[in-house]
């Protein structure tokens, strides 16, 4: 395993053992005139693609077309030779490209897809539950579009006043997948300072305000705002656009669906939001989650709520532990992105 700091097998390292792979199989060829050897330079580069940067990944791809100059120089190759040095001259002008065409990020193979997984990472941070008393179960659950490791649904959560106060937020970008992943990153840092920092009212509307000032193209998101209060269980609720939360009240063993008003982030400066004020007892459960969960083509929203309300009840006979990876996995679209969480109080 490469690791970072790790001597020759870093950096300017790789490029010399690379070049030296090069230079020796150079010499092979000039020496046993194999037709098969050319080919060989193709290993180094290849491996050059996997383990450099773009500066110096473009500075080897220079080297293996003067390595194939060289044996075509002083190894005078016949017809059958000329070609196939051909097609690696070819390969090495195709990477030398993407490298040139990567300059913006400054970065290419493994190294790019760790930056992904990293920036992937940070916003799942940005929903780990916080610890909370025995007496309460916080789950959530991210589902993508098309199982890509990248979202526009997110969720923020963190605690204030000595642990006493849950604040949670999900969000649905605008967008999905890959396409609203950098969104959702942008917003669920900015989400989560926002979110310890301003008191229950004042959340949505500096949201509101904040994506208004990104002046994005794709510059609107929903949101659902919850905050409440772990030693008597009450909570407020609020909403910018986002489908209602639910709450199950365990000793009827209803839904009720909790309708606070609000428009959606980023279009309308000085937008106020709604609340709906309530208290969960023992027993009782509450679902925030994003329109993945309940809405498909030709379907009513309110139709899809009641599926998702269903699958709940058929799962909650087993228990309510494991219920949020569970429901994402079972319901909503599979073509949008899907983000649930799940309070319950013990």
């Amino acid at each position: 395993m490469i690791r970072r700091g790790s001597g020759l097998l870093q950096g300017g390292g790789v490029l010399v053992l690379l070049c030296l792979l090069a230079a020796l199989t150079v010499a092979a060829a000039l020496r046993y005139g194999d037709l098969e050897i050319p080919f060989a330079l193709l290993g180094p580069l290849l491996l050059g693609v996997v383990l450099l940067d773009n500066r110096l990944l473009a500075g080897f791809s220079v080297l293996v077309i003067l390595a194939v100059g060289v044996e075509i120089v002083l190894g005078r190759p016949d017809m059958t030779m000329l070609v196939c040095l051909g097609i690696v001259v070819v390969l090495a002008l195709l990477v030398l490209w993407l490298c040139l065409r990567g300059r913006p990020i400054g970065v290419t193979g493994r190294r790019g897809e760790s930056m992904l997984v990293d920036l992937r990472d940070r916003i799942l941070a940005q929903g780990q539950i916080p610890s909370l008393p025995a007496s309460w179960l916080v789950e959530s659950s991210l589902s993508s579009a098309g199982g890509s490791p990248f979202a526009g649904d997110f969720v923020v959560a963190t605690t204030r006043e000595h642990g006493r106060l849950l604040e949670v937020a999900v969000v649905d970008v605008s967008g999905k997948g890959e396409a609203a992943g950098t969104r959702a990153l942008q917003l669920s840092g900015a989400m989560g300072g926002l979110l310890g920092a301003l008191r229950p009212e004042q959340f949505l509307p500096a949201a509101n305000d904040y994506l208004i000032q990104r002046e994005w193209d794709e510059g609107f998101a929903t949101a659902v705002h919850l905050s409440i209060d772990l030693g008597d269980g009450r909570f407020e609720v609020r909403s910018a656009g986002h489908p209602p939360a639910a709450l199950r009240h365990a000793g009827s063993g209803r839904w009720e669906v909790l309708r606070a008003e609000g428009p959606v982030l980023g279009l309308i400066d000085d937008a106020t939001y709604d609340v709906v004020h309530g208290r969960l007892m023992p027993g009782d459960t509450l679902l925030l989650y994003t329109d993945g969960m309940v809405e498909e083509p030709r379907r009513d929203i309110d139709l899809g709520i009641d599926a998702m309300l269903g699958a709940v009840e058929s799962m909650v006979r087993t228990a309510w532990d494991g219920m949020a990876v569970r429901l994402t996995a079972s319901v909503g679209s599979r073509d949008d992105d899907r983000a649930l969480m799940l309070v319950h109080h013990r």
